[in-house]
């Protein structure tokens, strides 16, 4: 026993040496993957960037405060094969929304306000349908984190639950009562926007204040969660609360070639971790035999398929994730 143990320890080892070291964001990597021809192909979405700049994005911190488990019956619900609650919820526009997180490490933030704006619409049979301040979290939850520096998903949502959260749209779209105030920077070489850069920024200062011309106040903007709690690590209770309740935030840590994902279905073929990241998960399905999740990224169309990822590595991850369900949001939670 201790033999086939050894012997298949060091097989693991050969494959992970077998490895070579490539350059992050190079065209040896995207070369490398393409060529080992998985369930995804790779391409360059970062091609004007500092490699600061992309280990800034991942500003989720992956260990944190936990919240109270709770275990739902699911056996009782038929599940589809595929599910895109962007078909189910038509009228709930911020379903197809991506936003951008600009130079700042706040996916931890903006996966929590996606999946807390889509699920008000949700719940509201789309009767209120708002966009949830990514800035207000981020600048105004003290024990959230550091801010653009990295920051707990689930102290995000019970933020959510005890001080609630304004609405706020996407940099200079004047939606909202707060909306984000960094600027998005330009991937390409060719661009309208800034060059994307590593360098700290501050993080927004907390203000009780909507924008200039935004009714009502800031008090009366707030929205609220009810309660919060965690949901067991099973495929098909997080299957069955996607089709019930709408999309949930997950955390997971990224490798460089993520970085580089274009389409497919996204697995770990080469790099170096990167850091936590957050985004949020829609739904699922199957691509030539292989399931994933569908998930939105924080890093504007110009990343993936449109901003969008299909990414294997949450359901290879499952039993590693806690969820957090509040009142009408879920937060998926990678320890």
């Amino acid at each position: 026993m201790w033999r086939v143990v050894f012997l298949a320890l060091v097989s693991g080892l050969s494959i992970s040496w077998a490895r070579p070291r490539l350059p992050p964001l190079s065209h040896q990597m995207v070369d490398y993957i393409n060529k080992a021809n998985t369930t995804w192909k790779a391409g360059h979405n970062f091609h004007n960037v500092d490699y600061s700049y992309v280990k800034r994005l991942c500003g989720t911190l992956l260990k944190g405060p936990k919240l109270p488990a709770m275990v739902e019956y699911a056996g009782d619900v038929e599940l589809p094969d595929t599910f895109d609650p962007r078909q189910q919820w038509p009228n709930c526009p911020t379903l197809k929304e991506i936003r951008d997180q600009g130079s700042c490490g706040s996916c931890w933030a903006f996966g929590a306000a996606e999946a807390i704006s889509d699920r008000v619409c949700i719940h509201s049979n789309a009767k209120v349908s708002v966009e949830i301040s990514s800035e207000d979290l981020l600048s105004c939850c003290d024990s959230c984190g550091m801010g653009c520096n990295g920051g707990y998903p689930s102290a995000a949502w019970d933020f959510w639950t005890t001080e609630g959260l304004v609405t706020g749209g996407l940099y200079d779209s004047h939606v909202g009562c707060r909306p984000y105030s960094i600027p998005p920077c330009e991937h390409h070489v060719n661009g309208t926007r800034p060059p994307c850069t590593g360098e700290e920024g501050d993080t927004p200062q907390c203000s009780n204040q909507c924008e200039t011309g935004y009714t009502p106040g800031y008090k009366q903007d707030k929205h609220f969660g009810k309660t919060s709690y965690s949901l067991p690590s099973e495929e098909q209770q997080i299957m069955t609360e996607l089709l019930k309740n709408g999309p949930v935030e997950g955390a997971f840590t990224v490798y460089e070639d993520f970085l580089l994902y274009k389409s497919g279905v996204y697995q770990h073929v080469s790099g170096s971790a990167v850091g936590g990241h957050a985004i949020k998960v829609l739904g699922w399905g199957e691509e030539g035999g292989t399931p994933y999740w569908l998930a939105a990224n924080s890093w504007n169309t110009d990343w993936g398929e449109n901003g969008e990822t299909l990414i294997q590595i949450l359901l290879q991850l499952w039993t590693n994730y806690f969820f957090f369900l509040k009142e009408d949001c879920v937060l998926a939670w990678l320890l």
